[in-house]
């Protein structure tokens, strides 16, 4: 039982060997249904046709005599609507519940649509069991135009269809994010845009358990699902690290490949992971090209285009909607070396791209120029990583100053208990000789106070590859309520204090030495203790963070005010004079009306 009068009747497959006929499933598969038992009695979802009557029995033995009155549908795939049609045989008075869109398919999978006897739902819609009520939440294409999520007020429950689903049968036991990371990506991964528009939904639901169509039940650290659901389909990067993919027809390209990965490891790269695509699991190198920001690209010139498993892999990167990373290319050819200019083409069109500054080309086997390229390449790709690292970090590398200007920072401190940091845009330099810093902030927040009691900061210069996420952690919240690290683990310059572990350019660590009182301000002029670069992404402009980070609010079809700061939106005829935005505590000043 998941929760009191819902029960599990799903079944395990580990007879299927791939996944839709594509993704290899060592551990099998589940295709779970749920049952809710209450003064009426529903069930969601059925199963693919191969464990029907598994399916039914364990339906039965949970009824226990009593018939269902819903079959809630919310997915049309058939390894969760296969079973419909021998249900209806079974129990020829129960109702089906789904949206327009999904009684269509009926008709198109079994010939009938099954309107005899039918409820059909859409967003906003309530199906009440008696203690329990069911509140119907459009998702359309995740993954697929029909979707619907279910929300179960009483238990605090999300029927989530096949989101925050993973591959794997229940009776295996394995880490979850690994194989749930290649069935999204894989699957659901082309329509970001439509999962954050399901997430955005669920923020305002209070779930305390979370039941999908494959995978375990989850019901505890949902943050930590949830967060990872966020990051992949805001495409951010999820972790630090390397991906080598490469093809090689006679090993020479493999020669190349293996230098470089010598050379990453030796500059410290957190994570590498290499796939020969002619041999390996395709869905794995996907998922990690995903998981990591860089990505190493190396192949032959073959029939004047490039071996076909890695145009392959590329293209499936691309019809995903790959973006926000770092590329690099590694090309062979013998007579007329094309590779380079292909892969770069095929992903001309993928969003916020860095290709690496060096390319290496191969000449029919590596030497000595082709070596000294492949080297140039991984001291390139690890700047960062040398950066981040106290032993190989050029701690006094003041083209950090380069980077100020009217960008977005986040100043790092520590009240003596835990770390702070905050949102500011007012970091400039004041003189060269000596070089100062002004960074002036706002006396209402808490860093303002531990800056004046302890003299000392870190300025971190963000990146256009921050998400939203950053500036809801630092600057949407207060750091004497909130632990603004909790979430992650930072780094630590020789004054003790935090800087980011991703989304800077640069950081600059300070020291007060001269304080100016403006009323509501307080600036601190500040020499530089310790400056390090990187990476050579640009600065994040208050313009950048308002054209391609912040969020657009949804106000459509709404009347009232929204914030021009966060996109909250307030609804109602008059915004009270004194109204404080609840997500980014700005006043009226920064509301505008709708419209």
């Amino acid at each position: 039982m998941i929760a009191k009068d819902i029960h599990y009747i799903g079944v395990n497959d580990h007879r299927i060997d791939l996944f839709e006929s594509q993704y290899t499933v060592p551990s099998g598969v589940s295709y779970n249904s749920y049952v809710i038992t209450d003064g009426k009695i529903a069930v969601m979802d059925t199963v693919d046709a191969a464990f029907t009557h598994e399916w039914l029995d364990n339906l039965e033995t949970v009824l226990k005599g009593r018939k269902p009155d819903y079959l809630v549908i919310q997915h049309m795939e058939p390894d969760h609507s296969a079973s419909i049609a021998v249900f209806k045989k079974n129990y020829p008075d129960t109702a089906i519940v789904a949206t327009a869109k999904a009684f269509t398919m009926m008709h198109q999978f079994f010939g009938k649509d099954f309107s005899e006897n039918c409820t059909v739902v859409s967003d906003g819609d309530t199906l009440p069991l008696g203690t329990h009520i069911l509140h119907f939440v459009a998702a359309p294409m995740v993954h697929w135009p029909e979707v619907i999520v279910s929300y179960e007020e009483t238990e605090k429950i999300l029927f989530s269809a096949d989101a925050f689903g993973k591959f794997g049968a229940l009776d295996v036991k394995e880490e979850w994010a690994d194989e749930a990371r290649r069935y999204y990506i894989g699957i659901v991964g082309k329509y970001g845009r439509q999962v954050q528009a399901l997430l955005k939904k669920a923020a305002a639901l209070n779930i305390r358990i979370i039941c999908p169509l494959h995978g375990p039940v989850l019901k505890e650290n949902l943050g930590y699902y949830l967060n990872l659901y966020n990051t992949w389909s805001s495409y951010a990067v999820e972790a630090d690290g390397i991906v080598v993919a490469y093809t090689s027809v006679y090993g020479n390209t493999k020669r190349a490949v293996e230098r470089l990965i010598s050379g990453l490891r030796a500059n410290g790269c957190p994570n590498i992971a290499v796939y020969d695509l002619a041999r390996c699991d395709m869905s794995a190198a996907i998922a990690d090209a995903f998981r990591y920001g860089k990505l190493v690209l190396a192949t032959t010139t073959y029939n004047a285009d490039i071996f076909p498993p890695m145009r392959h892999f590329i293209e499936a990167l691309t019809e995903r909607n790959f973006q926000k990373r770092t590329v690099a290319l590694i090309e062979n050819g013998s007579w007329a070396p094309l590779a380079a200019k292909v892969m770069r083409g095929m992903l001309e069109n993928s969003a916020d791209i860095t290709f690496a500054s060096n390319t290496v080309k191969l000449l029919s086997a590596p030497d000595a120029d082709s070596n000294r390229q492949l080297d140039a390449l991984a001291d390139e790709l690890c700047r960062e990583y040398l950066a981040r690292q106290d032993e190989t970090a050029n701690k006094n590398d003041l083209s950090a100053l380069f980077n100020l200007g009217y960008g977005l920072y986040v100043v790092t401190s520590n009240d003596g208990k835990k770390d702070n940091g905050l949102i500011v845009n007012t970091v400039s330099q004041v003189t060269n000789t000596p070089n100062r810093i002004a960074v002036t902030i706002n006396k209402e927040n808490y860093s303002h106070h531990i800056i004046k009691q302890t003299g000392i900061m870190n300025v971190n210069c963000l990146s256009t590859d921050a998400p939203f996420s950053v500036f809801e952690a630092f600057g949407f919240q207060s750091g004497r309520t909130v632990d603004k690290f909790a979430s992650c683990e930072p780094l630590r310059s020789d004054n003790g204090l935090v800087f980011l572990p991703k989304y800077i350019n640069s950081f600059m660590s300070l020291k007060v030495v001269q304080y100016v009182d403006f009323d509501t301000h307080g600036m601190f002029i500040c020499e530089i203790t310790e400056a390090r670069v990187i990476s050579d992404r640009e600065t994040m402009t208050y313009t950048y963070y308002q054209k391609h980070v912040k969020p657009k609010p949804q106000t459509e079809g709404r009347k009232g005010y929204v914030c021009k700061v966060c996109g909250y939106v307030y609804e109602g005829e008059e915004l009270p004079e004194d109204f404080i935005c609840p997500l980014c505590k700005h006043g009226v000043a920064d509301f505008e009306p709708i419209g």
